[in-house]
């Protein structure tokens, strides 16, 4: 649930990458990038998003608090809370349910010890579940940042995480 915050200001490296993006766009379509705004203020924040930064990105921007809340609450990717180092994104969508998503699912909940949009006590690892990644033909699926991995065993699972420690 988002809250209320104090007034926070977009860092110089911010406001310059963002005015360099949206110079791609029609003057008058500034919003177009709210979408690279949001995925660089997150990362520059260790992987989160709060309130004051989007309504910082919504002034750069020059549109409605409420728009970018919309976007930022709508995509996976962007985060309101913080996260692990890695953030495991499993889909179960029907392609993945149909093909092993939920064995998958469930080993990963049992060797991780958490659950759905939790993180590992040593903060390693956030797992959630995501609607669809797009990529049916080579289901189950997960994403881990921007990497893909695809046809997923329980096997391929455990060397996933062997090579994240």
């Amino acid at each position: 649930m988002m809250t209320a915050s104090e007034k926070v200001t977009l860092s110089e490296n911010a406001r310059r990458h963002i005015d360099a993006w949206i110079k791609r766009y029609p003057a008058n379509q500034k919003r177009s990038g709210v979408m690279e705004a949001l995925r660089f203020v997150q990362e520059e924040n260790g992987g989160h998003l709060t309130v004051g930064l989007m309504d910082a990105v919504a002034e750069q921007l020059e549109m409605p608090n409420i728009a970018v809340y919309e976007v930022a609450t709508f995509y996976t990717m962007y985060h309101q809370h913080p996260v692990g180092r890695h953030v495991l994104e499993v889909c179960t969508n029907l392609s993945c349910l149909l093909n092993g998503a939920e064995e998958i699912s469930e080993h990963l909940k049992k060797r991780l010890g958490i659950n759905w949009n939790e993180t590992t006590p040593d903060k390693r690892i956030t797992l959630k579940e995501v609607e669809c990644l797009g990529a049916c033909i080579n289901a189950p699926v997960c994403q881990l940042g921007k990497k893909y991995i695809e046809n997923l065993t329980p096997e391929k699972v455990d060397e996933l995480l062997a090579a994240l420690k």
